[in-house]
């Protein structure tokens, strides 16, 4: 496929340094960033705000997987220093750790946050972003976000929305499993329907549209999370972050996390030759063995497939990966499981359904009902989303 690639795309960043002393003046500046938080030329935002004498960087703030994102998932961050200023984590040892404290908001006068998110419901960066804006409404202190594309584009949905007794860690609101929108547009979305009444500022990210995937935009991936080590990660991850729900390696301790699954019981000729039977769109199963470094089966080697998109615009992760699961229950209904530990500060509700935002999918395919079967329960809810969204679509996307 030819990909036409643009070279006039600026991500949010790029207008807050472009207007810092506007924008930044003598405040004290807070700063919630990870190494995706980057201008074009690769220089971390975080540097560049503290090189810059006449601003005033006085905390940084870091999300799951710390500030220099070298962490492993569900790793408690501590708190620590960089070039001598206060790195505050919001990923501690329990939930209360994910809310900034009255004690860190007493740091600075604004908060900017500026970090790249991947397109999934599950991915917690944008619940971060959403605790750091109540903390600035209750503080009276502005927020301004620094817009970045979403890699997936933003014009597919697709999923179930969340429902409230799922809520969790990786599932806050009430979205679809892949929402098509931008970090600002969630936060515009979440500022007013949840009425959060944060003080807040969107910096666009200047010439994407929403028909762009990354590797289109021409800015420099980089990972925002050491299991999303490239873009094509980020295009399997709203189904394959199922895995995590499961037994099933979801690839971590490979080079591959998330396009790679397996497990020792798994016959992979067998698995692959079931699902490219079903012929889904813009997907091919590849058997294979792997043994994971680390993580589930660490050692262990595992039978499995390798998941390639072979057309990314007719490709759907979510069914994709629930078929994958799905057909697994078949072949190895005595060895395939449902994660029990606890996840995401979770010790009650089974990890599967936090993912799902709902236990209607585990339980349907405990009964053996076909994904096509339950895909269609969701389909009305998600045409309701997709006009419900317009309001917070940027209309220069």
């Amino acid at each position: 496929m030819t990909r036409t690639v643009s070279t006039s795309i600026e991500p949010g960043c790029v207008e807050l340094w472009r207007r810092r002393r506007e924008l930044l003046g003598k405040k004290r500046i807070g700063l919630l960033v990870n190494p995706a938080s980057v201008l074009p030329d690769l220089t971390y935002l975080f540097d560049r705000l503290i090189d810059d004498a006449s601003l005033r960087l006085t905390a940084l703030l870091a999300p799951e997987h710390g500030l220099a994102a070298d962490r492993q998932d569900q790793v408690n961050i501590p708190s620590a220093t960089y070039r001598g200023r206060p790195v505050f984590s919001l990923y501690g040892t329990r939930s209360a750790d994910l809310r900034p404290t009255p004690g860190v908001m007493d740091e600075f006068d604004v908060l900017v946050a500026d970090l790249q998110d991947v397109g999934a419901r599950y991915y917690t960066f944008i619940y971060t972003i959403a605790f750091a804006m109540e903390a600035c409404a209750a503080a009276g202190k502005p927020i301004i976000i620094c817009d970045r594309p979403n890699p997936l584009g933003g014009l597919e949905l697709e999923g179930p929305l969340l429902r409230p007794p799922f809520a969790s860690f990786v599932g806050r609101f009430p979205l679809p499993v892949r929402h098509g929108l931008t970090v600002g547009e969630l936060a515009e979305w979440f500022n007013a329907e949840l009425k959060i009444g944060a003080h807040l500022t969107v910096l666009p990210c200047r010439g994407w549209k929403r028909d762009l995937w990354f590797d289109q935009t021409g800015l420099p991936w980089v990972p925002p999370s050491p299991n999303m080590p490239t873009a094509d990660t980020a295009i399997v991850y709203p189904g394959a972050c199922l895995l995590e729900g499961t037994n099933l390696s979801e690839g971590r301790g490979t080079t591959r996390p998330f396009e790679i699954t397996g497990a020792p019981f798994i016959d992979g000729r067998e698995l692959a030759e079931k699902l490219n039977a079903l012929h889904l769109p813009g997907t091919a199963f590849r058997p294979i063995h792997f043994s994971p470094t680390f993580h589930k089966f660490s050692g262990r080697i595992c039978g499995g497939v390798f998941v390639h998109v072979t057309d990314r615009e007719i490709f759907r992760p979510f069914r994709t990966y629930l078929e994958l699961i799905y057909q697994v229950c078949r072949l190895n209904p005595g060895e395939i499981a449902w994660r029990t530990e606890p996840y995401e500060f979770e010790t009650e509700r089974l990890a599967f359904d936090l993912l799902c935002g709902t236990d209607a999918i585990r339980r349907g395919l405990e009964a053996g009902v076909a994904p096509a079967e339950l895909e269609a329960n969701w389909t009305d809810e998600l045409q309701a989303f997709a006009v419900e969204r317009k309001k917070y679509l940027n209309p220069a996307y």
